[in-house]
C-alpha cells in the first residue's frame, strides 16, 4: 500500500534474509558536528497528513443460516460475526471489547478481499490472547478508562472487503467490535542509503535541547507533539531526522559520558504548548574507562516510519533504568514485505492507541524481517522509557517486538542479529551484560504475584514473565544466540 519510506530498506532485504548472525560492526556513520537545527529548517514544508483511519464495526449474533455459513455450530455456543462486507480500504484487523479484564475464550477468524485483484483470502486465525501485553496494573496507563480488551492485531495487506466469525467456548465478552485499520500514507522522506565504507568518525558536540530550538521546529512546520518527540533524540541526531545514524564502537564509547538516559522514575511532562525540554538537573553519568557497550545501530525514528504524534497521550513516562530486554513477536503474521514494515508499525500504533486505549505504541523498539530497527514508544531511544509490553514487568525493562509470528516459522537471521545489536547498545548504556541475569519486581501477573522478585536473563522472552506463547517457540529458541552475539558486540568474551 505505502512504499515510499522503505525504498532503500527493501534494496538489501533479499541478501540479508539468508545470512547467518554476523558480529561485524556496521560501517561507522559521521556524527554531526552540531545537533542544533540545520540552517535550512525554516524552509521545511508543512508536515503531511499521515493519519490513516480506523473503521470500528459492531459484531452481530450469528444464528441459523448465517451461523452455519460462517462455520458456527448448532450446539448453542456463543457465536458472533459479520458476513461479507464492502468496506473502506484497510490493511490490519483486530477485535476489541468493552471490559479489558474479560477474556475471549474461543476462536476468531477473518478473511479479507484483496484491493488489488478482488480475490478473497482463506480464513485466517487471529491470536485471541493479548492480555499479556499492556501496561502494569497499578500504573496510570494500566488503570486508564479508555482501555479495552483486545485480540492481537493481524496484518492482511491492502483490502477492501472483510468477513469475520468469532466462536466462543463460553459466553463472549460484551461489546465485540471489528477494528479495520488503514495505516495512511508513508512519509515522503525515505530511509537513508548505507553509509559508505571508511566514513570518518567525528566526536559529537553535545548541545542541550533548548525551548527556542524546539519552538523553531514548530514554526518551521512540525507539529508541537512531533517537535517534542524529535527533541528528546536531539543529542543523537539532527532535529526532525528520519533516522539516527549508526556509530562505530569507538564513537559510541565516546558518547557514553553524555548519554541522556540518567533520569528519575517519573513522568516527563511536556510544557503546556507541548514543547519537550530536557531536565536541567539530569547530570551526565561519569564515563567508564572501557565501557562494555556495543556500537549504536541505525534506528529509524518515529518520524521516519510516519507516526502520527497527535493521537498519543501528551508527555513521556520513564522508569529508573533498563535491567533487562523482553523479546516479543508482534503476532501480526509474516505476510508483509520490508517495504511495508512502516505501514505495519503505523497500523499497530493506531490499534494500540485508538482501538485498545493505550497511551502510545506498546513496545520500546521494533525489528522487521530484514533487520531494520525502529523507535517505538516516544520518549527518546537512549532513555529508560516505560513501555506497555510485558504485563507485570514493564518497570526497569524494555520491550522489543520482532514483526511477525514465530510459533512455527523460524525468524530470519537478520532479525536475530538486529536484536543482538540493539541490546548490545541499549543494555550497555546501563552496564548490563547480555549473557547475565537481572532481578525485577513483579507488578502482578499470571506467573508471579505482585511484589515478588524474579530473576531473568538480561535478554528474556515474553513467556519468561507471563504465561504466554509469545515470542513464539522458534524466536524464543534463538534468544541464546542473541545473548552470545550481543555480549560479543559489547566486547565481552
Amino acid at each position: 500500500m505505502r512504499h515510499s519510506l522503505a525504498s532503500s530498506i527493501a534494496a538489501g532485504c533479499a541478501a540479508v534474509l539468508a545470512l547467518p548472525v554476523s558480529l561485524a560492526a556496521p560501517a561507522a556513520a559521521e556524527v554531526p558536528q552540531t545537533l542544533q537545527p540545520p540552517p535550512s529548517l525554516s524552509a521545511l514544508p508543512p508536515a503531511p497528513d499521515l493519519s490513516g483511519a480506523t473503521q470500528s464495526l459492531p459484531l452481530e449474533p450469528l444464528t441459523g443460516d448465517s451461523d452455519r455459513s460462517l462455520g458456527g455450530g448448532a450446539d448453542g455456543t456463543d457465536a458472533q460475526g459479520l458476513t461479507r462486507l464492502d468496506v473502506q480500504p484497510f490493511s490490519l484487523v483486530g477485535v476489541v471489547w468493552d471490559d479489558p479484564a474479560a477474556a475471549l475464550h474461543g476462536t476468531v477468524q477473518v478473511r479479507t478481499r484483496s484491493a488489488a485483484d478482488g480475490t478473497w483470502s482463506p480464513w485466517q486465525d487471529v491470536e485471541t490472547h493479548n492480555d499479556d501485553h499492556g501496561a502494569d496494573p497499578d500504573t496510570a496507563e494500566g488503570a486508564g478508562r479508555a482501555l479495552k480488551g483486545s485480540t492481537a492485531p493481524l496484518w492482511v495487506g491492502d483490502s477492501d472487503g472483510v468477513e469475520i466469525r468469532v466462536q466462543g467456548e463460553e459466553p463472549l465478552p460484551e461489546g465485540l467490535r471489528l477494528e479495520l485499520v488503514d495505516p495512511g500514507e508513508d512519509p515522503a522522506e525515505a530511509a537513508p542509503d548505507p553509509e559508505p565504507e571508511g566514513t570518518p568518525v567525528v566526536a559529537p558536540a553535545i548541545s542541550p535541547v533548548s525551548r527556542t530550538a524546539v519552538a523553531a521546529l514548530v514554526q518551521a512546520g512540525l507539529g508541537a507533539a512531533e517537535a517534542a518527540v524529535s527533541a528528546v533524540n536531539a543529542q543523537l541526531a539532527p532535529y526532525g531526522a528520519a533516522w539516527i545514524p549508526a556509530l562505530s564502537k569507538e564513537a559510541t564509547e565516546f558518547t557514553v559520558p553524555y548519554a541522556p538516559y540518567a533520569q528519575p522514575a517519573a513522568e516527563f511532562k511536556e510544557p503546556a504548548e507541548e514543547l519537550a525540554v530536557l531536565p536541567a538537573e539530569a547530570a551526565p553519568a561519569p564515563a567508564a574507562a572501557k565501557p562494555y557497550i556495543g556500537p549504536r545501530p541505525k534506528i529509524i525514528t518515529r518520524k521516519g516510519w510516519g507516526a502520527d504524534e497527535r493521537i498519543r497521550e501528551k508527555g513521556f513516562v520513564y522508569t529508573k533504568s533498563i535491567k533487562a530486554a523482553f523479546v516479543h513477536h508482534s503476532a501480526t503474521g509474516n505476510n508483509y514485505t520490508c517495504a511495508q514494515a512502516p505501514s505495519v508499525l503505523r497500523s499497530i500504533y493506531r490499534y494500540h492507541v485508538l482501538s485498545s486505549g493505550w497511551r502510545d505504541f506498546g513496545y520500546n523498539f521494533a525489528v522487521d524481517k530484514c533487520g531494520n530497527i525502529y523507535e517505538g514508544r516516544a520518549g527518546g531511544v537512549a532513555k529508560p522509557v516505560l513501555g506497555a509490553h510485558t504485563l507485570g514487568f514493564n518497570t526497569n525493562s524494555m520491550g522489543i517486538a520482532v514483526l511477525g509470528t514465530f510459533s512455527k516459522t523460524t525468524p530470519p537471521a537478520a532479525a536475530v542479529t538486529a536484536v543482538a545489536r540493539l541490546t548490545a547498545w541499549k543494555l550497555g548504556l546501563h552496564g548490563v551484560n547480555p549473557k547475565g541475569t537481572s532481578y525485577l519486581v513483579s507488578g502482578g501477573g499470571n506467573l508471579y504475584a505482585k511484589g515478588k522478585t524474579v530473576r531473568f536473563n538480561a535478554i528474556a522472552g515474553h513467556r519468561d514473565g507471563f504465561a504466554t506463547e509469545c515470542p513464539g517457540a522458534r524466536l524464543y529458541g534463538k534468544l541464546g544466540t542473541a545473548r552470545v552475539s550481543s555480549a560479543k558486540y559489547q566486547g565481552r568474551s
